[in-house]
């Protein structure tokens, strides 16, 4: 008996044991469903490797008495997620592409940019007021939204209501809305109301007329440690080519323009016919004043790899070296173009002014 036991330990012994990728994310539900999804396509596409999730909380989920844009901090979300991954504490984080700084920190890269849901905005109302539409809320209503760019867009569009700012995770923004009798609607990102399961509470979508949506919402991005690149090879199979060129656009649009969370800068992005197109816009803080312009590149949608690597193949944070180089470089350039149209025309001014008034408030 004894004989056969110690055949069996030193058998098992000797199975390789499954490598463990360790996973970072935030501890807020939407924040581990996306990651959770993020790791269910790795689990698929790698059977012989197993997922640990690790859940902190971060900077932005501890402030929740200030406006995020007057903590004048750019990485709220992803700071101690990134010390984490420096630490090797973790091999990869799951972050919402659009609270990734336009400039990593050094030995930091995206290694993914996952296929876009809906980046629309989306209004859910106070159970009194479902029905209604933003135009048809009784004058002086209060809207609350956390965002300086949809307030200043919404303010020039339905100057009848009036916008606060309203902080916290999705459940207890909701929760705010239901309970206070603050708030007749607030302003959430669609992508996050579908994948939380609470489509029914979306009571009208704002389509880029009425509201250009923030760079990179509704996309998820994966960051990676830059010389990592066991898991950057294991991560890169995540990018879907569409969202990610339209993405490269939007980033290089707003990093061009030196934009954040203190400014409202918004765009809209769309690939049709093998043109790339990027719509980007300023707004002075109350919405007054807006500079808007839209520009086009010719594009062709890549399915995979084409080039070698190259010395520095970041661009705008992202690494995606098994995507075509040329139409990353394009989509690239298209938003340092805008940027430059928009600054020539006197964006910069209106920006500056926004940012200075932020900081005085």
């Amino acid at each position: 008996m004894s004989g056969n036991g110690n055949a069996a330990a030193t058998a098992e012994e000797d199975t390789p044991k499954m490598r463990v990728i360790r996973v970072g994310t935030r501890k807020s539900q939407l924040a581990r469903i996306q990651t959770d999804g993020v790791v269910a396509t790795l689990k698929a596409l790698y059977p012989g490797l197993q997922f640990e999730i690790i859940a902190m909380s971060t900077t932005g989920d501890k402030i929740l008495d200030t406006a995020l844009s007057k903590i004048g901090e750019k990485s709220l979300f992803t700071k101690e997620l990134e010390h984490a991954l420096e630490r090797n504490e973790v091999d990869l984080v799951v972050h919402s592409l659009k609270d990734l700084p336009t400039v990593l920190p050094p030995g930091f890269t995206i290694g993914a940019v996952c296929r876009r849901e809906s980046p629309y905005d989306a209004v859910v109302f106070h159970p009194k007021f479902v029905g209604k539409t933003l135009e048809t809320l009784p004058e002086k209503s209060v809207v609350g939204t956390s965002s300086l760019r949809r307030a200043a867009q919404l303010q020039r569009k339905f100057p009848h209501l009036e916008f606060k700012s309203i902080r916290g995770n999705l459940n207890t923004r909701l929760q705010k809305l239901d309970e206070l009798q603050e708030f007749s609607a607030i302003i959430l990102a669609a992508a996050g109301l579908q994948r939380m399961g609470w489509q029914n509470r979306v009571g009208q979508i704002l389509h880029p007329e009425e509201c250009m949506y923030a760079v990179g919402q509704g996309a998820l991005g994966v960051e990676v440690r830059a010389k990592d690149q066991d898991i950057l090879d294991l991560v890169g199979v995540l990018h879907d080519p569409e969202t990610l060129l339209r993405c490269i656009a939007e980033r290089s649009f707003l990093r061009h323009l030196e934009g954040g969370c203190s400014v409202p800068v918004a765009v809209h992005t769309a690939i049709k016919d093998g043109q790339l197109y990027l719509t980007g816009g300023v707004w002075s803080l109350n919405g007054a004043e807006t500079m808007q312009d839209t520009m086009q590149t010719t594009i062709h949608v890549p399915v995979q790899h084409e080039d070698g690597p190259e010395d520095d193949p970041q661009l705008v944070g992202i690494t995606a070296r098994n995507i075509p180089r040329q139409p990353q470089l394009a989509a690239e350039n298209l938003g340092i173009s805008l940027a430059t149209l928009l600054l020539n025309k006197g964006a910069k001014n209106i920006l500056d002014v926004a940012r200075q008034l932020n900081e005085a408030h």
